[in-house]
């Protein structure tokens, strides 16, 4: 999670360690008639909440109660109650320690699309049976990552962890990769997605290294057109109204990071001999990575070097040997064969591997590989191969798109042409 700049919960509860606090509102929900005992089970009447199935819409096929508390059974574990010894149903223990720590009144819940009914709904009733004036501001529901437009799940094996998507990718990747839809929508896991994402975390950060460089290299203050002014202004009030905008509206995190904020990454490469444009575009671009949890702690430098750890990676190449090879095609050309240069370049590039001619000198980049990634055995982690086997069978469900090329005096960067 730190990894992926994910902030850390102020509190992570445990069941086992508020059971007090789930018998208390079990008990509240019995004294307030909207709960009944029966040998050590508790159950909610959910006839005597009317509202019962505001939140999704859906009635009960039955009309049978749910659990509160569950008389013990052999084996399992169980905390004596005035019920007699038993365990907490599923429902209840959210509604306790949600209360314990935020109250009955609060903005936000969270959860996954498939727990709007029963477990949100019953959590809804059971909250207002323990107190009337309960309420929850906002219900939000994230799609699920899908795998072949099947949810993920360890029953069907098709799941995998952070962990093992990290190993390939740079986490940054993952984190735009997982904002790119909106947080409802169902997202299909794909390499075709992780490399684009990875390929716009590379494009977004050597933007900003670009520009570091260009306002440590000034060295008087110059003087800028009052149109190139207008111009960074209307970029930055576009940047800030979509922002706002797309934000409030249920987080339209997609929007942003394909609209005003490419849009001023953009404006950034081609004012980078424009100090006092340059330096306010700039620092409104942080804001909103910085919302968005995409801006590292790390230098501009270091994130790009991860990138490119990370791709040399996923092509089973050292550096040294793109290197190598770069030397082989500086020789071709010399030698005039130019059959070998193209050779060498489509190769690379194949695997990920971009080559570009930047002031008479050829550098490396990170790059959409041209071909389907196949798995490659470059690690010493048994575990490793067998990852990568998983991931370069998944479905290409999206179309890819590339970053433009749009550098100016630094050549293209951050571009995907190849």
């Amino acid at each position: 999670m730190s990894d992926l700049l994910c902030e850390r919960p102020t509190k992570e509860p445990r069941v086992s360690d508020h059971i007090d606090q789930i018998k208390d509102m079990i008990t509240k929900i019995i004294n307030n008639d909207f709960a009944y005992e029966v040998d050590g089970d508790v159950f909610y009447s959910v006839e005597k909440f009317p509202n019962y199935g505001a939140l999704s819409g859906q009635r009960k096929r039955h009309p049978a109660d749910f659990a509160l508390w569950k008389a013990a059974k052999p084996g399992e574990p169980s905390w004596d109650s005035p019920w007699g010894p038993g365990r907490p149903g599923w429902h209840i223990e959210c509604s306790a320690m949600s209360a314990c720590y935020l109250s009955h009144k609060f903005d936000i819940h969270g959860g996954g699309i498939d727990l709007i009914f029963p477990h949100h709904e019953n959590e809804i009733a059971q909250n207002r049976a323990a107190d009337k004036e309960s309420r929850i501001k906002y219900w939000l529901h994230n799609g699920h990552v899908t795998n072949n437009n099947e949810k993920m799940s360890k029953s069907l094996g098709n799941f995998f962890t952070v962990r093992e998507i990290t190993e390939r990718y740079h986490p940054l990747a993952l984190r735009h990769f997982l904002i790119s839809a909106h947080y409802r929508a169902p997202l299909n896991y794909s390499i075709a997605q992780l490399e684009t994402s990875s390929d716009a975390i590379y494009y977004i950060f050597q933007t900003l290294e670009d520009c570091r460089d260009a306002l440590s290299s000034f060295l008087q203050e110059d003087s800028e057109k009052k149109d190139q002014i207008n111009a960074a202004e209307k970029c930055i009030n576009k940047l800030k109204e979509e922002f706002q905008t797309e934000m409030n509206d249920d987080l339209q995190t997609h929007v942003i990071l394909k609209g005003a904020l490419l849009e001023a990454l953009k404006f950034m490469n081609r004012s980078l001999q424009f100090k006092q444009s340059l330096l306010k575009v700039e620092q409104e671009v942080r804001e909103v990575l910085k919302v968005l949890g995409l801006l590292s702690s790390l230098s501009y430098a270091e994130v790009l070097q991860q990138l490119k750890d990370k791709a040399l990676k996923r092509a089973g190449l050292t550096e040294k040997e793109v290197l190598k090879l770069i030397e082989e095609r500086k020789q071709a050309r010399i030698n005039k064969d130019f059959a070998k240069s193209d050779n060498i370049r489509t190769d690379l590039t194949a695997k990920g591997i971009a080559l570009e001619d930047v002031d008479n000198e050829m550098i490396w980049r990170p790059c959409i590989p041209s071909k389907p990634l196949v798995a490659q055995a470059v690690s010493t982690d048994n575990k490793v191969p067998e990852v990568e086997e998983k991931l370069s069978t998944l479905a290409v469900s999206q179309k890819v798109e590339e970053i433009p090329a749009d550098r100016e005096g630094k050549g293209s960067h951050a571009s995907s042409s190849t």
